[in-house]
């Protein structure tokens, strides 16, 4: 079962406000959900992940809550909270934003987000969107290669790795995460 880092400090600051209504906005693998469920009986919890693979986590493990209608799992990206429609009346009382990416997400090789253990090169948080790490990485150009490496991935100065990656991508497209690191 996920443990989440701060779940004491999330639950030190909820036990306050006796809430009705819970936004879970990352709900990853139900950590938060699940102790916010078990310290407020009366309270329902809308929660929602941008990873089909944690919508149908949550809807398999949480089973007895989603019958009982105090969770609701949705698979929606909170970066378009403005479009989302299934706000309840009076709102949310507490909204939680676990931001990153999760165990599984790692840990999962096909995934494609680790480079430790060999996957296909994805690295998609949405699964339903198309954009993958093996078109970026083979097919965008340079410059903008330079500015994702640059702005995402922490590196100052990433002429060297870039310029590389264009390179061998012209012989052999990258495939894989191991292939690439």
């Amino acid at each position: 079962m996920h443990k989440p880092v701060m779940l004491s400090e999330v639950l030190s600051v909820t036990m306050q406000m006796k809430p009705r209504w819970m936004l879970d906005a990352t709900f990853g693998r139900g950590g938060h959900t699940r102790a916010l469920l078990e310290n407020f009986p009366e309270a329902r919890v809308l929660a929602l992940d941008q990873d089909v693979a944690a919508v149908e986590y949550g809807n398999a493990s949480f089973a007895a809550a989603i019958a009982s209608e105090r969770l609701q799992v949705q698979h929606f990206n909170f970066h378009n909270f403005a479009d989302f429609k299934a706000v309840p009346a009076g709102g949310f009382e507490v909204i939680l934003l676990d931001l990153g990416v999760s165990s599984p997400q790692l840990d999962e090789s096909a995934r494609g987000f680790s480079f430790y253990q060999d996957g296909p090169l994805d690295m998609r948080m949405d699964q339903s969107q198309e954009l993958t790490a093996e078109h970026v990485i083979n097919r965008w150009p340079e410059v903008e290669l330079l500015e994702l490496f640059r702005t995402y991935g922490e590196i100052s100065r990433p002429q060297r790795v870039v310029r590389a990656v264009v390179n061998d991508r012209v012989n052999k497209p990258f495939l894989s995460t191991l292939q690439l690191a």
